[in-house]
């Protein structure tokens, strides 16, 4: 037995649920399914405790609501999941929880998407037909954590930064973060603010810029040529951090804003980690070559002892395990082939 439906919407994070929303205003029925028994599992269950918003909040608003008038520039996590919440109470959105799609494909034959899904509470499969299906599932489906000689044999703890919560369990321990991204940075920041002895891994160059920054650039950027305030933003970065690379952080040869459009790798937004790793607070090593017991040995064959292993490494995308015609829309890596806007 099929369910027939217009739309089908996969995934209850903010773009499912803005989807959903959007559907409702222009009197589209839809069917909304997460494999998660909440909406925005990764804001509320996958985020760590100080997080907020990287962005300024008029470019984190999702359609039709705005924030609270006296909502901070910044939103803390918590924040922003009230607000999810009221949108979802505001719009009458009712996803169908515990729903894991298991195959999806485009019939020729009938023009509909036909939809194969498990209810994980009963374990019963469930079929969908669809004239439309939305991929809202994203790109941060499943932790990902890179395979690393001899990580079998670590002694300590070794955690996905989608687990860490805060740094307060970790004073006194010698704590390696592995991932230089905004996650990592901000962990790093964390783990040395409540005594921990950390040390961070950074491989790759990496653009780090303040929160008014970005700001900056994202608001001028819809007037004035990418390049122009890239450089802008570059030479700025430039003159309120210094050379960082002295202390092992080398900036990108692309500027922020193109390089985030042509490969998704956002700017670090400082939180306070560039002063430690000034003071030494935080020390910067480069890419792990082995681990052996508690001792990980980096390139250049320096060795360190830790405690535990915090990978701020990431997430991939699953939607490729499921969506069985999606080459001409989705990569290898499950991501959209065409550039935003015609993604």
């Amino acid at each position: 037995m099929e369910e027939e439906m217009v739309v089908l919407i996969v995934g209850a994070g903010p773009v499912g649920l803005a989807t959903a929303a959007c559907l409702t205003q222009l009197s589209i029925p839809y069917v909304i399914v997460e494999r998660e028994g909440c909406s925005a599992s990764l804001w509320r269950n996958r985020a760590y405790d100080r997080l907020k918003l990287h962005l300024a909040r008029e470019f984190c608003v999702i359609p039709h609501m705005s924030y609270p008038k006296d909502a901070p520039t910044y939103i803390p996590k918590d924040q922003f999941v009230n607000y999810l919440d009221s949108y979802i109470d505001c719009f009458n959105i009712r996803p169908r929880y515990h729903t894991a799609i298991e195959s999806c494909m485009y019939d020729e034959g009938r023009k509909c998407w036909a939809i194969v899904a498990c209810d994980m509470v009963t374990s019963m499969v469930v079929k969908y037909k669809a004239r439309f299906h939305v991929v809202a599932s994203g790109e941060n489906s499943a932790p990902n954590i890179p395979v690393i000689p001899g990580l079998h044999s670590f002694l300590g703890e070794v955690i996905h930064s989608s687990k860490y919560k805060s740094g307060a369990t970790y004073s006194g321990k010698n704590v390696l973060v592995v991932g230089c991204g905004n996650s990592g940075m901000e962990i790093a920041y964390d783990l040395a603010s409540h005594g921990a002895n950390t040390s961070i891994v950074v491989r790759s160059p990496v653009h780090v810029m303040t929160k008014e920054l970005i700001r900056f650039g994202m608001t001028f950027v819809q007037y004035l040529p990418v390049n122009m305030v890239d450089a802008f933003l570059v030479t700025t970065s430039n003159f309120a951090f210094g050379d960082l690379s002295r202390h092992g952080i080398v900036r990108p040869k692309v500027g922020p804003l193109l390089l985030k459009s042509n490969t998704g790798r956002s700017a670090v937004i400082d939180v306070g980690t560039v002063s430690l790793i000034k003071k030494g607070t935080i020390k910067v090593l480069g890419g792990i070559f082995n681990v052996k017991g508690n001792i990980v040995e980096f390139e250049g064959r320096k060795e360190s002892a830790f405690d535990s292993i915090v990978f701020a490494t990431g997430y991939r995308s699953t939607t490729n395990n499921w969506l069985k015609n999606g080459e001409s829309m989705l990569n290898d890596d499950g991501l959209p082939k065409k550039r935003f806007p015609d993604h």
